[in-house]
Order: C-alpha cells, then structure tokens, then sequence
C-alpha cells in the first residue's frame, strides 16, 4: 500500500506569537531596577501591564498545545502532557532562582557595583537560614517577589486538567469555576510564602495564582470555544478605546500626583486594581486592550504578515514571542544585572538607552539560538566530504611510521 500523505504542518497564529513576544521586551524593561523607560511602558497609562498579556497569551497557547491532546488522547493522558509541562517549568524556577542568586552574589563579590544586589532581592533570609527556605524553595512555600511569576504559572498549569475535566460535562462549569476560584482569591485565599522562615510570616504569594487563573482561563477558553469570538463592531471598538482613554488619568503618574481627588480615589477602592489578587479594573482595561489589538492586527493576523522593514520588526518580535520560556528566564536573570549595570552608570538617559538596548539583543539572540537548537541541526548535518585526491594513510600504515 502507498505511504499514506504527510499531515500539513499546523501553521502558527502570528498574534499569539508577535504580542507574546512585545510582552516580552516589555517584561524585560519593567524587570531593570530603576529603569527610567519603565515611565513609557503601557502600565503607567491603564491597570493593567505585561502580566495580563504574558499569562493571556500563555492560555491561549496551552489551548493550542494541550488542547488536542485532552481530545484525542484522553483525559489521563493530556493530564500527564500537562504534568510533564509542570516538571519542565518548575525546573526553570528552581535554575532562574540559583543563577540569579549566584550572579548577584558574584556581582557583590567584585565590589564594582555601590548597591548591594543580594539585599535589593531581599535574599540574606535564604543564606542565613539555608535549610529551611532550601525546603521551602522546593516545596514553593518560599516564594520570593521577584520569582513569583513562574510558580503562579505552575499552579495555573495544574488546574487545566480540572478545567478540562468539567468542560467534560459542561464548558459552562469550567467558566464557572474559574470565576469562582477568582471571587474566593479576592476574599483571602492564597498560598504561604515564607512558611519556613525563622519566625513564619504571613506574607502569602505576590501573585496570587487562584486570582491570575481568570485571566489565563479568558484565554484558554476562547481558544477552546468556550466563549464565543466577540464580532467587530464600530460601538464594540468605541466601548474598548473609552475604557482605555478613561484609564488613563486614574493612573498616569504626572495626574495622580497633580490630582489630590484621584490620590484618594485610588486610595479608596484600590482593591478594584490591585495587583496581587488581580482587581476587576485589570481585568476590564486588559480585555479592552485585546479587543482593539485583535482587532487592529486583523483577520487572522492579516496586518502581521507584511513584508518590508516593518515586516522584518514584526517577525522579529515574534520570534521572541515563540520562544516565550527560555527568553523570559533568561530576561529575569539578565534583568538584575542590567540594573546594576545602569546604577553603576549613574542611571542618565545614555546608559538607559545601552542598558536596554544590550537587553533586546540579548533576548533576541536566545530566541533564535533556542529556535535552533529545537530543530535538532545536528541531526539533518553531514560531515564535510575529504578530497579524495589526498589519499590517507591507513592505521596499519601509521604504526609501522611510528615504529620506526
């Protein structure tokens, strides 16, 4: 019988990829101590930021990747897909933790630097009490604010099996669930963070994992069909830009500051917008925010595909954005040393601008070396043909030489 016809490869969504990929340079910018373009990035203009576009994408992509598995392999073993996952994230916390601990530690060591990068991190805890926040890191009971994104994402991860469990019966149940889990985080629930300290304290994780899921799940579902795609429509593009452009003075700095009335309006009902346990005003500015992205990016991304130089920026964004994990581990260990970098050159606008741009080459050269290295170049390589003009002496031949 013939071979039966290789399957077309699936072809990626260019939105997903080009604003993972924008919210990866701008996680990076957010991420250098002291960085004065944190001031132009979009968090300084609305509620939401980087975050709700990181864990938004990261829905939509596990739809994409895990989604399939659940459907033709099984519940049990797109359960085990999604564990295999787990074991794969929590290793890049375990390793983002230790190299950036080193680095800091290395960076103190030479004395070139006037800030002391150990103690900016507040990790003296762990070195002074090594063996319990050792237990405590593994465990993820010991959650440092600057490490916190990676563990909040493992915890997401192990609710799609439950997710996709009651969509089983009812795609209505998972929504429902996740608005519960969401309404139950905003009331106290949480997870520990410095349970093995010394004297434990309260502190519980920054990002509280059982508030992020929405954001994440509002993904996942309209990836999975469980929510319909909303249409485009003048009055829908008109509500989303208001919600945007009414953000505005409620938080850019330069306002607050000048406005004693948005001082204690934010001050009032800060837990609309609070980040922690993710307020309902990020939630509403960040989906008005990917309304009239989707909807300016087109038809499937139509605007995405351009040639030219913009083209060439934007598959260069996205290629960043493809390769999401290994550039924002690398973006978070890279990121302190480029802050100590900048305050060790004063801080002024010239050190910001080679700061910054030595980042973005920095993560852009991960991406493509981990684009590489996926496609396993080694395995399609042939070695260099020998001329045969030159013939080569054979074993027998050199011992005999060496012999004598």
């Amino acid at each position: 019988m013939p071979a039966p016809a290789p399957s077309a490869p699936r072809l990626r969504d260019p939105r997903l990829d080009f604003f993972r990929g924008l919210g990866m340079f701008i996680i990076l910018i957010a991420h250098i101590t002291n960085n004065p373009w944190t001031l132009w990035i979009p968090a300084r203009f609305g509620f939401s930021d980087a975050t709700e576009m990181f864990v938004f994408c990261s829905g939509m992509a596990s739809a994409l990747a895990f989604g399939a598995v659940f459907s033709k392999a099984g519940w049990a073993l797109g359960s085990l897909r999604i564990a295999h996952r787990i074991w794969q994230v929590y290793w890049v916390h375990i390793g983002v933790f230790f190299t950036t601990l080193v680095l800091m530690l290395a960076i103190n060591q030479t004395g070139a630097f006037p800030r002391d990068e150990v103690g900016a991190l507040n990790l003296y805890p762990f070195l002074n009490t090594t063996g319990p926040n050792l237990l405590g890191l593994f465990t993820l009971t010991y959650v440092p604010n600057y490490f916190d994104i990676l563990p909040m994402y493992l915890v997401i991860l192990a609710l799609i099996p439950v997710m996709m469990a009651l969509a089983r019966i009812d795609a209505r149940l998972a929504i429902l669930a996740s608005l519960t889990l969401w309404l139950a985080a905003t009331a106290g629930l949480n997870l520990p963070a410095e349970l093995w300290f010394t004297k434990p304290s309260a502190r519980e994780w920054f990002f509280n994992p059982f508030a992020w899921q929405l954001v994440f799940f509002c993904g996942f579902a309209l990836m999975m069909g469980w929510l319909p795609t909303p249409p485009v429509s003048r009055g829908l593009i008109a509500l989303a830009a208001a919600i945007v452009l009414l953000s505005v003075p409620l938080a850019w700095h330069k306002i607050i500051a000048a406005s004693e009335a948005i001082r204690d309006w934010r001050r009032d009902w800060a837990v609309l917008f609070d980040k922690s346990d993710f307020g309902l005003l990020r939630l509403i500015h960040f989906l008005a925010l990917a309304y009239l992205a989707w909807v300016f990016a087109g038809p499937m991304g139509a605007r995405l595909r351009q040639g030219g130089w913009r083209g060439r920026g934007i598959a260069l964004i996205s290629r960043v954005g493809q390769q999401s994990l290994a550039v924002f581990a690398t973006s978070m260990v890279l990121a302190r040393a480029l802050g100590a970098v900048l305050h060790a050159g004063g801080g002024g606008p010239l050190a910001a601008l080679m700061v910054n741009l030595a980042g973005f080459a920095v993560i852009i050269g991960v991406a493509h070396l981990t684009a590489t290295l996926k496609r396993q170049p080694w395995k399609t390589a042939t070695a260099p043909r020998q001329n045969p003009e030159v013939p080569r002496p054979s074993p027998t031949a050199l011992m005999a030489e060496m012999r004598t």
